[in-house]
């Protein structure tokens, strides 16, 4: 039987977006081919017209692709239109009980963090960042706890280009400073955002990762500095890193 026979043509480009979104490395068209077998100018033509249209982009002048925007946004879309996120939910509302302030299911994209989901507090004194929010990777929880999942060179390069802007005096604009902190961000498990986004706003943030160990979410909590501070970080990442736990199983799952 002929090799490009044996997969339908309805279902060679979500293969490719699969085997690529499964790579933490640009992979060449001949890299995504191993698997799929396809003649040498189909694998091309099919990376071309994904390129073209928005769900693959270049990395660099290489001839390596990561998933762009579109692929991104799909994915996201999946996740939130999935059953499971019902459960997510109520994941979060749990543990927004455990810590008692607003808990937040945030994704990153080309702009920045994006609040996917959300818990809020039930306290009268609150910081308003509703579902849909996008805030900077450089000085949030959610934003350093993704960076610090990303490979070292990936890391370096990442925030090498970003834009380091100064939001309270407590920001790192250093981009030496941030990376260090990434370092021990990722050797201890969570990040932390004491007023580096917002005066008087203390954040704490785990990564939610897949079976893989891959970066698929931040999971957050934040809160007025007055109630959530130093005095409250074990606690805090005991009750998230729990949560994230219940979360992967939650979305990895097998069955509906």
């Amino acid at each position: 039987m002929d090799v490009d026979a044996r997969i339908p043509t309805n279902l060679r480009t979500l293969l490719i977006l699969e085997i690529v979104g499964r790579s933490d490395q640009p992979l060449s068209p001949t890299e995504i081919n191993a698997s799929l077998g396809l003649p040498k100018q189909t694998i091309h033509r099919l990376v071309a017209t994904l390129e073209r249209e928005g769900f693959l982009h270049r990395d660099g002048d290489r001839n390596k692709f990561r998933p762009a925007r579109r692929a991104r946004m799909m994915a996201t879309g999946l996740m939130h239109a999935s059953q499971s996120a019902i459960t997510r939910h109520q994941i979060l509302e749990d543990i927004a009980e455990q810590t008692g302030e607003a808990v937040n299911f945030v994704v990153p994209e080309a702009s920045g963090m994006n609040y996917l989901d959300r818990v809020d507090t039930n306290w009268p004194f609150r910081i308003q960042l509703p579902r849909g929010s996008h805030v900077p990777f450089h000085c949030t929880a959610s934003g350093k706890t993704f960076m610090s999942s990303l490979r070292p060179a990936r890391r370096r390069a990442f925030v090498m280009g970003l834009t380091l802007d100064r939001r309270t005096r407590n920001t790192l604009v250093n981009s030496d400073d941030l990376l260090g902190e990434l370092v021990e961000i990722a050797r201890r498990g969570y990040a932390i955002d004491d007023q580096e986004f917002m005066d008087d706003m203390f954040a704490i943030a785990v990564p939610i990762t897949d079976p893989d160990g891959r970066f698929v979410a931040a999971l957050a909590t934040h809160g007025p500095k007055q109630r959530l501070n130093e005095d409250h970080v074990d606690d805090c990442a005991r009750v998230l890193l729990s949560g994230a736990e219940r979360l992967q199983q939650t979305l990895f799952a097998e069955g509906p």
